[in-house]
């Protein structure tokens, strides 16, 4: 595949394989792009926002309506390619696919509601003969950065409402899931969005990302990764916006009044999809020590039935991690709380990218396996007695994306729900639930700003006054 800059697809000489982490296959090539690259998209990046801006609703609704149409229409191919680019089975990759269609859908219908207000100004003496209004305008060249774990739904969240918006972008994907992108952007041209107004630039991040991020021609940095990464962005920026969403540790209460089947069933999957390589997956299971005991029980049981192995079958439940050494972390974190008095219920084997789901108890409070984002298909088991002391375990760590309770009663509900320090709380469900349309994001080292389409289109957009002054009133 190609780059696609000052709207042509180009090639280079200098390939990036990307392979399929199953088998290691080749899958395809794209361009590894240098800092001329860079230049030029920034350029042309410069010049595309003043064919954007001039846009008008319906022309850019319209367009991101029917790429989410060509989307539908080949939804199997989509997910195919998530699949063998990345670590999600058929049918994960499947429900990524749709709600790409969903995430573009709803950027169209929301850039019809990019709305402004009228402005009292004769409610303060010296307005009387005042009148006037703010409406919202797009920025300008926005620079997203997405990450492999969602290929092609997180690039939708982050060009749907920029697109909607009027904005020019430039998309830099993760370098080992670089084909869902490229893919996504010839629907979008495909579909009528001028090729100038979209620069895709495939490269490594330590050749070509410094440049990017640090150019005062790109106005907002909308970036999806890790923490480090997010803290190297914020201090290369300068005077630009900036959204981050860098991950989570996330907790999950079990209460002794919880459906136990359900949280069981929410809790595995929450916990291993995508091989646990997911924001928001659960790592923390905060049970009740009433029902500890058949929780755990039941939880490992559950854990024991998950079927690995080939992604392209439709009856594999997980497949790899996104690449052996990332499979090889996972295991020296595992191996390091297990030296240090976890237990390891079940899993804990590695074969190459393949990490077993894992399920641990007993883990010390100063292992890296407790204290950080795992990413990997790893969660851990802690009995609790009372609710103030889940709410501060759950609390208890630099991270704040999601959280989640499981309960029969409300006000045990509601008591978490305003107490837990995150950005959102399921109740009844694990924290790996997420309506693209929702304000998304969290608190601490979970990041910066929201997405969800209404809001990322407010992180998009600027609000500009207009007052008329009218002596003749």
């Amino acid at each position: 595949m190609k780059m696609l800059l000052d709207g042509q697809w180009v090639d280079r000489d200098k390939k990036i394989e990307v392979t399929d982490p199953f088998d290691n296959s080749v899958i395809d090539t794209v361009p590894a792009g240098s800092k001329k690259d860079v230049e030029s998209a920034l350029s042309a990046a410069v010049r595309g926002f003043e064919i954007t801006k001039r846009m008008t609703v319906y022309q850019r609704a319209q367009i991101l309506f029917k790429t989410a149409s060509i989307i539908s229409d080949n939804l199997e191919d989509f997910a195919t390619i998530i699949a063998r680019e990345g670590s999600k089975t058929i049918r994960e990759a499947r429900k990524e696919a749709s709600r790409c269609v969903n995430t573009i859908t709803a950027s169209a219908e929301e850039a019809k509601r990019i709305l402004g207000e009228t402005i009292p100004f004769d409610s303060f003496p010296g307005g009387e003969q005042r009148r006037g209004y703010y409406y919202r305008f797009p920025i300008g060249v926005i620079l997203a950065i997405t990450p492999f774990n969602d290929p092609l739904n997180l690039v939708a969240h982050k060009l749907g409402p920029a697109v909607a918006a009027g904005n020019a972008v430039i998309l830099k994907p993760a370098t080992v899931t670089p084909l869902s992108a490229i893919k996504l952007v010839e629907a979008m041209v495909q579909a009528g969005l001028p090729p100038q107004a979209v620069q895709v630039i495939t490269g490594y991040g330590h050749e070509i990302g410094d440049a990017l991020v640090s150019d005062e021609r790109v106005r907002m940095i909308s970036f999806t990764g890790g923490v480090e990464a997010g803290k190297r962005i914020a201090k290369l920026a300068g005077i630009k916006k900036i959204g981050m969403e860098l991950g989570s540790n996330s907790p999950v209460i079990v209460w002794k009044d919880a459906d136990i089947e359900l949280a069981v069933e929410s809790c595995v999957s929450g916990a291993f999809w995508a091989a646990g390589q997911n924001c928001i997956g659960v790592q923390r299971l905060l049970v009740h020590r009433d029902i500890y005991d058949e929780f755990r029980r039941k939880f490992v049981e559950r854990t024991k039935k998950y079927k690995i192995g080939d992604k392209m079958k439709d009856e594999t439940d997980m497949g790899p991690m996104i690449t052996e050494n990332e499979a090889k972390r996972v295991e020296k974190w595992v191996n390091d709380a297990r030296k240090k008095g976890a237990a390891v219920l079940t899993g804990g084997g590695r074969e190459g990218a393949v990490f077993e789901p894992t399920v641990l108890e007993n883990v010390p409070r100063n292992v890296t396996i407790h204290c950080e984002e795992v990413f990997g298909p790893t969660v851990n088991l802690y009995p609790v007695d009372d609710l103030d002391e889940a709410i501060k375990e759950a609390n208890s760590l630099p991270y704040g994306l999601l959280a989640a309770i499981f309960t029969s009663n409300i006000d045990v509900a509601f008591k978490a729900s305003y107490e837990l320090d995150c950005g959102g709380v399921m109740i009844n469900d694990s924290t790996d639930y997420r309506l693209d349309s929702m304000p998304f994001g969290g608190v601490k080292y979970s990041g910066l700003g929201r997405e969800g389409l209404k809001f990322s289109l407010q992180e998009m957009t600027e609000p500009k006054v207009v007052c008329f002054y009218l002596p003749k009133m």
